[in-house]
């Protein structure tokens, strides 16, 4: 619940505020003077008669009607203070500061339940408890420092650490970072980090609400709430990047199948973050260098033009945009050749555009007019201007300042000189620019903002899926595990995923006969055991019955062998797609390249189902192993549009089967034409 004696309170008191600005009670006090608040702040001391200028009350039932109290005392006495404030004051806000609640003890679980039942009682907001505070610009209460500059279309920032918002607060001054807000949630008993941007979506004014959301996430207690209000927000014209920090532990799973040991939270999150459209980050310095990028215009494209006075900044610049999957092109014409005449001597404009260290400001103006009105196939200019502190900045800077505001396209000022140029960056920074001082961090933030797709439409398109006969199918399946080989087959034929020819059985003379009718050479393979080729249970290229026969008497004496399947053999790019339920998430689809490389390489990309044909295109465009996907050294490339379409099948097909656990489609074999799914298990455990 959040509610306006939350975000505008008309009074506030500090409960323990104090006059020691060291301590959290008297640093909070002091962040609400200095930060210019309006309405009435009022402090509770029973040892003090003034704090920090301001008449104190001894006792809490001294107090006036007050609307927002801030706890600032040990957890023993907060659930008796909200009582009281709540019931006799009309408290209808609580920021608690306070730890010792549910983060370190079931006693103290205890109260913090108290809390909340209060707050629930009497309609009440409550934020914490164990958090630093909420900032806005109606009210500072918080008890750090820094204090960013606070401006309407400066990022919201939400986190569920207290002490991680402080350093990606430190990370984001540094380079102009402005806000709007600043949540810091802690225990988040009643307001979680889904319910500020359910709050955020619902009131959503786009002519006066900050448009950069920045997410640092500890636990996603609602996937589904989180998604839906992180999507409606970016669809209203919003940008989100977020951390989820505590997203590695998969080797506590047990490797049942190849989706069984990659699959993690970790993938989940990934999944989540790609369905919403949020741009996943993984440190505090990349989190606000994409909030950065956020206030700048938007890139329409991917040449970038750099302008730089120091040759080796340009190249590694160049390298990082490069390695993402962005341009510097090659500049040349007549255009190229008249900008050349208006710079020093021995100046390249071939891109990046090197005008020597000698490089007035006055060439820097000219060079950004060139690329902003004749170079029509630069989208965006990346400025790299330091100095060795031979002279002063101030000029450039400006010319720097002035050239943002009148160009359409992005610039992007990566100031590198922070201490011998520090106070003429922080004179830039005050104009309400930002700073990029890092030439390669950029780089990579770019590059992981053009990756991440738009939301995904929340419409089930059902593609053809005979979802009828999937429950049928479901529902005649009497015992949880893997399922034979034939259901497997009749499962996937509902999403109408093409399968090679095989036939299972125990007779060889069966066997012979359809591999003879669908023409050697053949696959033979065991069944029964999970994992095939560790045992010996697989053999390719057999072209004999003379052969099969021997393989057939072979395989049936493997341990825990049931049958034999056979399979036409068919030649192809190895890839797979597998899927696993995860608890509050759904299914985790997983695709990469497949065979044996799934586990060595771990090169796989997750989405969440159902996906969509852009989510699918995404997942497979993100592999670091792409390349091999699209053709190399001669080689031609895979049907990508049919892989995709096998996916986008298979997590609407999952969609209407929670009882599939995990899904392993591994091999399936791609060529330019067709992508056809070779071996497969499905595990189905019923309620």
């Amino acid at each position: 619940m959040i509610n306006r004696q939350l975000l505008e309170p008309q009074s506030i008191v500090v409960i323990g505020g104090s006059n020691n600005v060291h301590k959290p009670g008297g640093s909070i006090v002091r962040n609400l003077i200095s930060g210019g608040y309006k309405g009435t702040l009022r402090i509770v001391n029973p040892k003090e008669e003034e704090v920090q200028g301001i008449k104190a009350f001894n006792d809490v039932k001294d107090l006036p009607p007050t609307e927002l109290a801030i706890l600032v005392v040990a957890a023993r006495f907060c659930p008796d203070y909200v009582e009281l404030l709540a019931k006799e004051k009309g408290t209808r806000a609580f920021i608690i500061i306070s730890a010792g609640f549910g983060e370190e003890t079931k006693a103290g679980a205890e109260l913090e339940q108290r809390i909340l039942d209060t707050c629930e009682q009497y309609g009440a907001a409550l934020i914490g408890p164990n958090c630093i505070g909420l900032l806005n610009r109606n009210h500072h209460s918080v008890f750090t420092l820094p204090i960013p500059n606070l401006h309407p279309t400066g990022a919201d920032f939400i986190s569920g650490s207290g002490a991680t918002a402080v350093f990606i607060l430190e990370s984001a001054v540094i380079k102009g970072l402005q806000f709007n807000s600043v949540w810091s949630i802690g225990n988040g008993k009643q307001i979680g980090i889904e319910d500020v941007l359910q709050y955020m979506d619902e009131h959503f004014n786009p002519d006066t609400d900050s448009k950069v959301k920045l997410l640092y996430i500890e636990n996603i207690a609602n996937p589904d709430k989180l998604l839906f209000h992180a999507s409606n927000l970016i669809k209203k014209g919003c940008r989100i990047a977020a951390i989820k920090a505590g997203s590695s532990e998969s080797g506590s799973r047990a490797a049942s199948s190849h989706t069984g040991a990659i699959a993690s939270s970790d993938s989940a999150v990934e999944a989540l973050f790609r369905k919403a459209g949020i741009v996943r980050c993984f440190s505090r310095e990349e989190l606000t260098t994409v909030g950065c990028i956020f206030t700048l215009p938007a890139l329409n494209g991917k040449n970038f033009a750099i302008v730089t006075h120091a040759g080796g900044p340009g190249v590694m610049l160049t390298d990082a945009l490069s390695k993402g999957g962005l341009n510097v092109p090659h500049i040349e014409g007549p255009d190229a050749d008249e900008l050349k005449t208006k710079l020093f001597p021995g100046s390249s404009v071939a891109n990046p555009i090197d005008f020597l260290a000698t490089g007035t400001a006055e060439q820097l103006g000219t060079i950004i007019d060139y690329c902003e009105n004749k170079f029509d196939d630069i989208d965006a200019i990346a400025v790299i201007y330091g100095t060795p502190g031979l002279t002063q900045l101030y000029e450039a800077y400006d010319v720097l300042d002035r050239k943002i505001r009148e160009c359409k396209k992005p610039v992007f000022p990566v100031l590198p000189s922070l201490h011998t140029a520090g106070a003429e960056v922080a004179d830039f920074l005050t104009k309400g620019h930002v700073n990029f001082s890092d030439e390669v961090t950029l780089a990579t933030a770019l590059s992981q903002i053009m990756r991440t797709p738009k939301p995904a439409p929340p419409e089930v398109q059902l593609y053809g899926i005979d979802i009828t006969q999937l429950h049928k199918i479901i529902l005649g399946i009497k015992e949880n595990g893997y399922v034979p080989p034939q259901t497997v087959r009749d499962i996937l034929s509902c999403a109408g995923i093409p399968l090679v020819p095989e036939m299972v059985s125990t007779s060889k003379e069966e066997l012979t006969a359809f591999a003879q009718k669908v023409g050697f050479p053949v696959v033979a393979k065991v069944v029964g055991p999970v994992h095939k080729s560790d045992v010996g249970g697989v053999a390719l290229n057999i072209r004999t019955p003379e052969h099969l026969s021997l393989e057939f008497d072979r395989m049936m004496q493997i341990q825990d062998a049931t049958a034999v399947m056979v399979q036409k053999m068919i030649k192809g790019t190895e890839l797979f797609i597998g899927a696993k339920y995860e608890p509050r998430f759904g299914h985790v689809v997983l695709c990469g390249l497949g065979g044996i490389f799934v586990e060595v390489l771990k090169d796989v990309s997750s989405g969440l189902a159902p996906l969509s044909y852009g989510e699918a295109y995404s997942m497979i465009h993100s592999l670091r192993g792409y390349k091999i996907l699209k053709g190399t050294r001669g080689q031609k490339g895979i049907n990508e549009q049919k892989y995709a379409e096998i996916i986008v099948r298979l997590s609407t097909l999952l969609r209407f089967a929670t009882e599939i656990k995990e899904i392993d489609l591994n091999p399936l074999l791609a060529d330019a034409d067709n992508v056809v799914a070779v071996d497969a298990r499905i595990l189905i455990e019923k309620d």
